[in-house]
């Protein structure tokens, strides 16, 4: 990643970590969610947390920017350091990059689409997309998180009050018990001063 970029990625976790107040100190774990589909069948060259701008590429993905980043917490609201983050998900017209993705050659290839970093102090940031629908699903984002102690959890994030949400069936499995719901829910909020037509949230990932 070029100094440019890491330095908007930065200043997107410094901007917006103080937005989610601190949780008590047991915590709900984040509900595990399914992998899906279309988890990577191999990794692209540029897999880092910036999936908008890919590596030796002018332009930009198309969509809008979204500033993803929070904390990952263990039940007792202390920091999970080097955990390893990934997220996942389509591009602007609901492609993802994958073999069995219909019209996969009409993809945006501006968007890497899968991205990775290790948690460093238990805070993770990632520029991505905010996530669109396409057949049979409301707008999300697969991420998974690997400690490098315990058991990895794989789930997706959602849009606060998206129509589409209570008419998927994923959503509604994972998100029965209010306080799981706040766990997948993006609350999304522009993000001017830090880049022009963004969005940012918060969203801590809480591992069992």
């Amino acid at each position: 990643m070029n100094t440019s970029r890491r330095a908007l990625i930065a200043a997107a976790a410094a901007t917006w970590l103080p937005l989610r107040p601190t949780l008590a100190t047991t915590l709900v774990a984040t509900p595990a969610q399914t992998e899906g589909p279309f988890y990577p069948t191999s990794f692209p060259a540029d897999m880092d947390n910036d999936l908008v701008q890919v590596r030796g590429q002018a332009s930009q993905a198309m969509g809008t920017v979204l500033h993803l980043q929070g904390r990952v917490l263990d039940l007792n609201g202390r920091p999970v350091p080097d955990a390893l983050v990934e997220i996942w998900q389509c591009d602007a017209q609901g492609l993802y990059d994958h073999p069995r993705q219909p019209g996969r050659d009409r993809r945006d290839s501006a968007f890497q689409g899968y991205g990775r970093m290790a948690a460093q102090d238990g805070h993770y940031s990632f520029r991505t997309l905010k996530p669109v629908a396409y057949p049979g699903r409301t707008p999300h984002i697969h991420f998974k998180v690997t400690p490098v102690a315990g058991s990895a959890l794989t789930s997706q994030f959602y849009i606060a009050g998206e129509p589409g949400n209570e008419r998927d069936g994923v959503y509604r499995a994972a998100a029965r018990d209010p306080r799981q719901r706040a766990l997948i829910e993006m609350r999304l909020a522009p993000a001017p001063g830090l880049e022009t037509g963004a969005l940012a949230t918060t969203m801590d990932i809480v591992v069992g």
